[in-house]
Protein backbone atom coordinates (compact mmCIF):
# COMPACT_ATOMS: atom_id res chain seq x y z
CA UNK A 1 0.00 0.00 0.00
CA UNK A 2 1.75 3.41 -1.31
CA UNK A 3 1.75 6.38 1.01
CA UNK A 4 -1.13 7.94 -0.85
CA UNK A 5 -3.47 5.15 0.13
CA UNK A 6 -2.53 5.50 3.52
CA UNK A 7 -3.21 8.84 3.81
CA UNK A 8 -6.54 8.69 2.35
CA UNK A 9 -7.56 5.93 4.69
CA UNK A 10 -6.27 7.51 7.53
CA UNK A 11 -7.95 10.70 7.03
CA UNK A 12 -11.43 8.63 5.89
CA UNK A 13 -10.90 6.88 9.47
CA UNK A 14 -10.28 10.04 11.23
CA UNK A 15 -13.39 11.34 9.36
CA UNK A 16 -15.91 8.75 9.61
CA UNK A 17 -14.66 8.75 13.99
CA UNK A 18 -15.15 13.02 14.01
CA UNK A 19 -18.69 12.36 12.34
CA UNK A 20 -19.71 9.68 14.50
CA UNK A 21 -18.96 11.90 17.61
CA UNK A 22 -20.62 14.69 15.87
CA UNK A 23 -24.00 13.04 15.36
CA UNK A 24 -23.66 11.68 18.95
CA UNK A 25 -23.46 15.21 20.33
CA UNK A 26 -25.64 16.57 17.96
CA UNK A 27 -23.35 19.15 15.70
CA UNK A 28 -25.24 19.08 12.71
CA UNK A 29 -22.88 22.00 10.93
CA UNK A 30 -19.85 20.01 11.91
CA UNK A 31 -21.70 16.50 11.19
CA UNK A 32 -22.74 18.23 7.62
CA UNK A 33 -18.93 19.41 6.91
CA UNK A 34 -17.15 15.66 7.86
CA UNK A 35 -19.93 14.43 5.24
CA UNK A 36 -18.27 16.98 2.57
CA UNK A 37 -15.10 16.07 3.66
CA UNK A 38 -15.73 12.18 3.71
CA UNK A 39 -17.47 12.52 -0.03
CA UNK A 40 -14.51 14.59 -1.41
CA UNK A 41 -11.83 12.21 -0.18
CA UNK A 42 -14.05 9.34 -1.23
CA UNK A 43 -13.64 11.00 -5.17
CA UNK A 44 -10.05 11.89 -4.69
CA UNK A 45 -9.74 8.35 -3.96
CA UNK A 46 -11.69 6.85 -7.15
CA UNK A 47 -10.25 9.41 -9.24
CA UNK A 48 -6.47 8.18 -8.54
CA UNK A 49 -7.44 4.40 -8.90
CA UNK A 50 -7.77 3.87 -4.75
CA UNK A 51 -9.76 1.16 -3.51
CA UNK A 52 -11.10 1.87 -0.91
CA UNK A 53 -11.92 -0.84 1.95
CA UNK A 54 -14.95 0.96 4.12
Amino acid sequence: MGEFTTTIEHRLDQAYRGLQEARSEGDHYLADSLTAEIEDLRRIAVDNGVTLTR
